[in-house]
């Protein structure tokens, strides 16, 4: 029973449930083949909905894959499973799991975090309910697991091992412990967030988005990411010229090549500081390489021919990198009132008039629609004599959804084109 606390004002909440355990204890790890398809059997014999939840090691290595699969099911309970430490192909491995996976909804908490990675192993979910997307959808100012079962469900989750390098062998029994808690409670969190969209009639909006989510298509229209991925060092403002912005990318480039090789996170080969310091000074020899912050450790010595090598292709490259990266789109929005005072005028209405829309409908207006499509909407807006076809059009193309089309597209098209500058 949840005992209330007084807050500051002499009000009281109730305190919510800690959930340190499973309830029905940590499942063992399912390693081999055999383990695996007797995990998938066990799935089987439930019935509804798969929980499903994945554990990778951001920060730790180079790849994006799975270290452990966490699915549980009603009236099978929760599996943990380890793609990585059998001999065999992961593809066959896990196809008993993919064929059972593949018969209901899959409740995942921030999706599109986990979908890339257990697609590398062959999991696609025939439909899929997102419960972050849906908080957010549901005007939630905080939408993390903990937070939203707290609030809706009255349990408070242990945490505390999210960042773990989940690559490790064998894996904690804590560990172990807070993967499975990560879906203990996701089923009942889906039903619970689905009323919520329910009461306030975005249920179909919801449906949408989730299957925008799920869809290749949708992944494949998601932004680009910058061309030039070393632009992105931490710390590259700090470089003020051409030769040093080429040493920043062979650097860069350099350690990529390693990183990828041993599957280790880049910046745990040589730190962006350290790529850095190395464009300013510009050393020529080892002396002058290893004086500098990072380089002079022991494993860095050992690679000072790779790094000065780097350096001096820099020197050396006839392809001297530009200031700034080429466009992809239009420019900072900062940038808008001196360059194309228009185009801002367009966008202080577009986002004054989402926010409007935002007020009403209780959802973010990063969710109504893509801040993105909105920018390119206003900088390459010219006047025409139907606005809220082109703007729907637009939308349309850029694969906004119906409800967000529904919602928009009048607000937009009286920002980018005000009924006294409608075209003849």
């Amino acid at each position: 029973m949840c005992e209330p606390a007084a807050d500051a004002s002499g009000s009281t909440e109730p305190e919510p449930t800690p959930l340190l355990h499973p309830a029905e204890g940590v499942p063992e790890l399912s390693v081999t083949v055999r383990q695996i398809a007797a995990a998938a059997e066990f799935l089987d014999g439930g019935h509804g909905p798969f929980a499903v939840d994945a554990e990778r090691a951001s920060g730790f290595r180079y790849s994006n894959r799975a270290y452990l699969i966490q699915i549980r099911r009603a009236g099978a309970g929760t599996v943990l499973i380890d793609p990585v430490s059998h001999d065999a192909d992961p593809l066959t491995a896990l196809q008993p799991l993919a064929e059972v996976l593949a018969k209901d909804e899959w409740i995942l908490h921030s999706a599109d975090q986990d979908l890339p990675c257990l697609a590398e192993v062959g999991l696609h979910p025939p439909a899929l309910y997102d419960t972050e997307l849906a908080g957010r959808l549901a005007g939630f100012d905080r939408v993390n697991l903990a937070t939203m079962v707290e609030r809706l469900l009255g349990f408070g989750l242990v945490k505390g091992h999210g960042a773990a390098d989940w690559s490790k062998r064998p894996l904690p029994s804590e560990w172990l412990n807070y993967a499975a808690l990560d879906v203990e409670l996701l089923i009942e969190l889906r039903n619970a967030i689905a009323q919520v969209l329910a009461d306030q009639g975005e249920t179909d909006w919801a449906a949408q988005e989730f299957e925008y989510l799920r869809s290749a298509g949708a992944r494949e229209a998601a932004p680009a990411v910058r061309r030039d991925r070393w632009r992105r060092t931490s710390g590259i403002h700090k470089v003020r010229d051409r030769r040093g912005l080429a040493a920043v990318r062979e650097l860069w480039l350099t350690r990529d090549v390693i990183a990828q090789r041993r599957d280790v996170a880049p910046r745990r080969i040589l730190p962006d500081s350290a790529i850095i310091d190395a464009a300013i000074a510009n050393p020529k020899s080892v002396e002058e390489l290893v004086a500098l912050p990072v380089f002079g450790g022991r494993n860095q010595r050992r690679s000072a021919s790779v790094w000065l090598g780097a350096l001096q292709a820099a020197r050396d490259s006839r392809n001297q990198p530009e200031d700034a990266e080429p466009p992809n789109g239009p420019p900072p929005a900062a940038r808008w009132s001196r360059r194309k005072p228009e185009a801002a005028a367009r966008l202080e209405a577009a986002r004054a008039g989402l926010a409007e829309v935002s007020q009403r409908v209780g959802v973010p207006a990063e969710n109504l629609i893509s801040p993105d499509l909105v920018r390119r909407l206003c900088w390459d807006w010219e006047a025409v004599a139907d606005p809220v076809t082109a703007v729907e059009d637009f939308l349309r193309a850029g694969q906004a959804r119906p409800w967000q089309r529904e919602l928009v597209v009048e607000a937009l098209a009286r920002a980018v084109q005000p009924p006294a500058e409608a075209a003849d």
